[in-house]
């Protein structure tokens, strides 16, 4: 696999990671060449050496947020997602993992409900063609093409995309790596930052470039954010 590497203080180095651990926090892998550990050693003698990285909380529940503090092995914390046969009000309350494509005059707007993260920028940025109340919810031709697309390149979670002239543009211009503790939110990420781990799967058309992840633990679609933490109320007043 070819590396992708990022510009950082004049050096090029490789970008960093996201590891999904089971049932545990996400590991943010800054620095991918191991180093020595200062004051570690092992039985020979030997000094030991590791990647650089830091555990990121994904059950909800850290009292050092958004730091891992070990809380989710307290609490039993799962990742594995309810399905429609764990729902007790029955499979039709389930979002399927559906894009959506809204064909207008001049542009094709395409939506998957199932990892918005509704942070509603849509809504809040061009009303005239994103309205929850209504159905369909997306009209493309209320709207110049330009200014649809302005509004589409800020949902953070990817949910949202464009087509034009038959080309559909998911990613945005190439940005710094970075993720974002959102207010009582998800973590937003972008600038393209590998997501590992066992069973990751995006959903259909989702960007790889930026997306939402579940810091509240209450996802359907863990790891990624499907906007439970509205429904859960959940709280980080440190950040």
């Amino acid at each position: 696999m070819e590396k992708v590497s990022v510009e950082r203080q004049g050096q090029t180095r490789e970008k960093p990671k996201i590891s999904v651990l089971p049932n545990g926090p996400y590991y943010l892998l800054n620095e991918m060449e191991p180093k020595v550990v200062e004051n570690l050693q092992n039985s020979k003698g030997e000094p030991l050496s590791t990647v650089g990285g830091v555990a990121l909380c994904r059950c909800g529940a850290s009292n050092n947020k958004p730091f891992c503090d070990g809380t989710h092995a307290t609490i039993g914390f799962s990742s594995k997602n309810k399905t429609a046969a764990d729902d007790n009000n029955g499979s039709e309350n389930m979002i399927r993992n559906k894009r959506k494509n809204y064909v207008g005059r001049e542009i094709i707007i395409h939506d998957n409900r199932r990892i918005c993260s509704h942070a509603a920028e849509c809504v809040k940025n061009l009303s005239s063609v994103f309205k929850f109340n209504a159905r369909p919810w997306i009209n493309p031709d209320s709207a110049k093409a330009e200014d649809i697309i302005d509004t589409i390149r800020k949902c953070p979670s990817g949910a949202l995309s464009y087509s034009i002239n038959g080309i559909e543009y998911r990613n945005q211009d190439e940005r710094r790596p970075m993720i974002m503790v959102s207010k009582d939110g998800p973590y937003l990420i972008t600038g393209g930052i590998d997501l590992i781990g066992d069973n990751i799967q995006f959903a259909e058309g989702a960007s790889r470039e930026h997306y939402t992840l579940c810091r509240c633990g209450a996802s359907n679609y863990k790891p990624f954010c499907d906007g439970m933490h509205r429904t859960v109320n959940f709280k980080d007043d440190k950040n």
